[in-house]
């Protein structure tokens, strides 16, 4: 039996967040992952916003980034292109694209240096409640051994075993649950350096198609759908559409991913007794472009914030433990919330009317770009997204 405060399961950028603010609360902390490296296989196209990581406090490294965005294209089904690129625009969300393999250990090793002691290759078999606290049972390498923790934090993506094992329902219905898959491919052409592009309409049914370049002629391209509305699988959309691009014609893949995104928003319960859920698992992503880095982390530090203050409290029940549903609701509500409307209201579009969105687009200008911004001007051209969005701004 290994005693410690705190177990974190999922060592992703939600769970590392957590396992390091708790280690800086003053809590003994365990993370462990089933995998024998954190961050492979990645399972984004790897983007953030430079806001979200300053709010995090990160510090960008050139050890992690591989491209800064200089702008977005966003091309509907009858090859309309809106282009929104640096020299034109102000960008207050532009970002970077990540190497996640690289981030992701940076990420594990700032909890490392935190406090936190790590644990790979070690998969979660199961969990019991006891009076105070939970029983972790793990296996690694084929050797058995049990964690006892006052709380557990559960951060281990979207399937969400553990908080599924510990009776808090999953953070995503079947309908609302992506189906993604993405190739990293060398020899892509780039119309114009540094844009992230964006593919919308029937090439990918509930979701959209992206293109992110990550330096020299090598991009993250992928697709999300959701599979009630697809007639294909996923990877047939994303091979479809791989074939017919003139800007992957000499593309070649080197190596694939594939995996469930949550866009349902937040799942209705974060916290038991002794218990929390962040990242993926408690459904931290925007429902808009399913991206889950900046969110997650950020649902992982109020875990990890409010684990510490209960440990240093003696007080981990669920009466205490809520304080992380309201600051965790506090942190993402706004963004989640809103962009769940406008994902709603863009899965109402057929082929024809992004068309005509487009096109009342072309000519348009803009001081500065965000999805605020163009969602602004979205109710500006459209009547049908005025009644649907009209309380967004």
């Amino acid at each position: 039996m290994i005693e410690t405060d705190v177990v974190v399961v999922g060592s992703g950028p939600a769970g590392s967040s957590a396992a390091k603010h708790a280690a800086l609360g003053g809590a003994k902390v365990i993370l462990m992952d089933k995998k024998s490296e954190i961050g492979a296989p990645k399972r984004c196209a790897e983007g953030v916003s430079i806001q979200g990581l300053e709010k995090l406090g990160i510090e960008p490294s050139p050890r992690w980034i591989t491209q800064e965005i200089q702008g977005v294209r966003i091309q509907t089904p009858d090859t309309t292109d809106v282009w929104l690129t640096k020299d034109e625009v102000k960008l207050p969300e532009a970002g970077y694209i990540l190497e996640r393999k690289v981030f992701d250990k940076h990420m594990a090793m700032d909890a490392a240096r935190a406090g936190a002691e790590i644990r790979i290759k070690t998969l979660v078999t199961g969990i019991e409640k006891i009076e105070n606290g939970y029983l972790v049972f793990t296996e690694s390498m084929g050797k058995e051994e049990v964690f006892k923790c006052k709380i557990l934090i559960a951060a281990d993506g979207p399937e969400g075993h553990v908080a599924r094992w510990a009776g808090l329902r999953p953070a995503a219905k079947a309908k609302e649950m992506e189906s993604g898959v993405q190739y990293e491919m060398c020899n892509v052409e780039f119309e114009k350096p540094g844009i992230i592009e964006f593919y919308l309409g029937s090439c990918a049914p509930g979701g959209y198609v992206w293109i992110f370049p990550k330096g020299d002629d090598i991009a993250n391209v992928g697709l999300a759908i959701l599979p009630h509305m697809a007639e294909k699988t996923a990877i047939e959309y994303l091979d479809d559409f791989v074939a017919k691009s003139p800007y992957l014609k000499n593309a070649q893949a080197v190596e694939m991913n594939v995996g469930g995104d949550p866009v349902g928003g937040m799942t209705k319960k974060l916290y038991d007794d002794n218990i929390l859920v962040c990242g993926d698992a408690a459904g931290q992503v925007n429902p808009l472009t399913g991206g889950g880095i900046i969110s997650g982390m950020t649902g992982g530090m109020c875990a990890g914030q409010i684990a510490a203050k209960a440990i240093n409290e003696e007080d981990c029940s669920k009466k205490f433990l809520k304080k992380y549903d309201e600051m965790a609701h506090d942190e993402l509500d706004h963004e989640i919330k809103r962009y769940k409307k406008v994902q709603e209201y863009l899965l109402t579009l057929s082929d024809e009317e992004l068309n005509e969105l487009a096109h009342a687009f072309e000519g348009a200008t803009f001081d500065k770009i965000s999805t605020t911004e163009l969602v602004k001007k979205v109710i500006k051209v459209s009547p049908k997204a005025l009644l649907k969005l009209g309380k967004f701004v």
